[in-house]
């Protein structure tokens, strides 16, 4: 008797809780006869074409949605798969079929297929969106070879799977959602939306430490992988694209939660920082470059004592092991010790910045907090190096005229090249 492990088909003689060699864990699944697929060995040879005859690139079709299309990079591509992620309630159904109902308005026909929902429940939610078109083809099932024979006979201009982790192939091994169910359904998705050129986006759930549930491979699979993130209080939604064959990669559409749908935000600085001031302590502006794209977020800090031997540090929005390293920075560069403190940062809005620029904004928000002084209408920008300094980035003078547009003052790394120097351009030293 065999057992493998369905993420990375490691096998093994005995069963075991977790697996070995990827450290995956969940238990290694009994080897059946329905977990072994068998494929015939191919007698003719595959075609071979030119790269320089390869043929032109396909026609997007847009969704009317221009932050949408702008993360995807102009639309969607015939017979491209999108893979979206997103946390429970974040708005991921109801965007897409806020999507099926731009494009049934055009006369296009639209498969959404739904494992996790009933035909009526969808109904409640399109009829509350204002989607109310009999070009919006609705099938509540989990068998996807089920769903894929309805998409070739309607052969429609997108299909929606909602979710990867809710379909079934009834020859494959292992529950629903298993890794193994997860890899087989998208495979042969995958493969029928290149075969007849749909475009395809399948939703997908994620688990508490905030991936994409199911196996590593499904991001690879995918030509597009976008996430859905946001702060329900404030009701702003984020779109990040994390990957794109088709187009540029980190950027981001701004919508806002409404009763009737996800609406565009176009100005997401003024979204973000429309309303600051700078009178508070611990509240500095980031200018974020996000593709071709340049917005503004505050970046907030809130330093408190602390009798704990551990005292907590909470980050939300930036990158956790960055907010350490510029605590021991400022310690040795400001002689500022945070050790006895209790240190929280966030980027306000729910919004992620996952470049090092933010460095600056951030470690000016914890001197700012420390000290309860206010740095005023500012904005910064840059990175910062183990030895203090304050390195450019990209985009240096885009970022500068954002900050400029809403009124706020620059100090970035082309004039203050330690971080001392910055600081002291804040007014902190």
């Amino acid at each position: 008797m065999q057992y493998f492990c369905e993420s990375c088909q490691y096998r093994s003689g005995r069963w075991m809780g977790f697996c070995p060699q990827c450290q995956i864990d969940q238990p290694l699944t009994e080897e059946t006869k329905s977990s072994v697929t068998v494929r015939k060995r191919k007698t003719t040879k595959p075609a071979v074409v030119s790269l320089k005859t390869g043929g032109d690139p396909p026609a997007r079709l847009s969704t009317n949605i221009g932050e949408l299309d702008r993360v995807l990079g102009g639309g969607l591509v015939p017979g491209a798969v999108i893979l979206l992620g997103g946390e429970p309630g974040v708005g991921k159904s109801s965007l897409l079929l806020q999507v099926a109902g731009q494009l049934a308005g055009k006369g296009r026909e639209v498969l959404l297929a739904t494992a996790e929902e009933s035909a009526e429940q969808v109904s409640l939610r399109a009829r509350r969106l204002g989607v109310d078109s009999d070009h919006v083809r609705l099938v509540a099932d989990d068998d996807v070879d089920g769903i894929l024979a309805v998409a070739a006979d309607m052969k429609p201009s997108l299909m929606i799977i909602d979710s990867i982790q809710t379909v079934r192939v009834a020859d494959s091994g292992g529950a629903t959602g298993a890794v193994s169910q997860v890899r087989e359904s998208s495979g042969r998705i995958i493969r029928f939306a290149k075969d007849h050129n749909i475009p395809t986006v399948l939703v997908g759930h994620v688990t508490k430490d905030g991936g994409i549930a199911g196996p590593r491979m499904l991001e690879h699979m995918v030509d597009v992988v976008a996430y859905l993130e946001g702060d329900t209080d404030r009701g702003l939604r984020v779109l990040h694209s994390l990957k794109n064959r088709f187009g540029a990669t980190n950027i981001s559409g701004l919508f806002e939660m409404t009763p009737e749908g996800l609406l565009e935000v176009p100005d997401p600085s003024a979204a973000f920082v429309g309303g600051w001031d700078g009178a508070a302590a611990g509240s500095v502006v980031f200018p974020t470059v996000q593709g071709r794209r340049t917005f503004l977020v505050e970046v907030q800090a809130l330093v408190v004592p602390s009798q704990a031997q551990s005292p907590r540090r909470s980050i939300r929005g930036i990158e956790s092991a960055r907010v350490h390293q510029l605590l021991a920075v400022l310690q040795r560069s400001a002689g500022i010790n945070y050790s006895a403190f209790e240190v929280y940062v966030s980027v306000v809005g729910g919004f992620s910045v996952r470049e090092p620029a933010a460095d600056a904004a951030v470690a000016i928000a914890l001197v700012s907090a420390f000290k309860g002084q206010p740095v005023g209408r500012i904005a910064a920008w840059g990175e910062v190096g183990l030895t203090g300094e304050v390195r450019a980035v990209p985009a240096g003078d885009r970022r500068a005229a954002e900050a400029s547009r809403l009124g706020l003052t620059s100090i970035g790394p082309s004039d203050h090249a330690v971080l001392p120097e910055m600081l002291a351009a804040a007014k902190l030293l």
